[in-house]
């Protein structure tokens, strides 16, 4: 996801991952040849921010399992990602925790019997926090790219809200839609 010609598919960050195999990140960057890693740099339960309890259909003030990662490609920053999911969903679960997750998250929501049907992205530019720009190690003035996705079950239920911050140099989102 970064100089180098990656290119990212959402849709492989939406199925679980077959038994014995690593998460998306780690398959994603080993298929074009560059070692993709992450950093959980905390996980629990918190408040959920007003944006994302009006994704998950929560009150505002509302409780939601948050899982805090700073994403590597080649050792470097590039993302930071805080997933978001309903306390009923992940209180008590590996997903509250910060230990690696075998397979990752989203096997462990199937696992769970929470598999999601659809998504929803919002994708926008803008300027990164000064504690961003220190994370991603961004230049001054440069912009950063926030992807916004809703996962949503077959019965339309919100399993679980991404938020990531990336910086645009080098990123390629790549979307397949079918209709019918």
């Amino acid at each position: 996801m970064s100089e180098g010609g990656m290119i990212s598919a959402s849709a492989r960050y939406l199925a679980p991952s077959v038994q014995g195999s690593g998460d998306a990140w780690g398959a994603e960057t080993a298929a074009a040849g560059r070692r993709g890693t992450q950093k959980v740099v905390r996980a629990g339960e918190v408040t959920a921010p007003g944006r994302v309890a009006d994704l998950l259909g929560l009150q505002r003030g509302g409780q939601v399992i948050e899982r805090r990662r700073i994403m590597y490609l080649d050792g470097e920053p590039c993302e930071l990602t805080d997933t978001y999911y309903p306390v009923e969903i992940a209180r008590g679960t590996g997903l509250a925790g910060t230990a690696k997750i075998r397979g990752g998250a989203v096997r462990l929501l199937a696992e769970l019997g929470h598999v999601g049907a659809r998504a929803q992205e919002d994708v926008v530019a803008r300027m990164p926090s000064e504690s961003e720009r220190a994370s991603l190690a961004l230049e001054a003035g440069e912009p950063v790219l926030e992807l916004t996705r809703l996962t949503l079950s077959a019965d339309d239920r919100p399993i679980q809200a991404d938020v990531m911050v990336m910086p645009p140099r080098g990123q390629r989102l790549r979307y397949e839609i079918r209709i019918g």
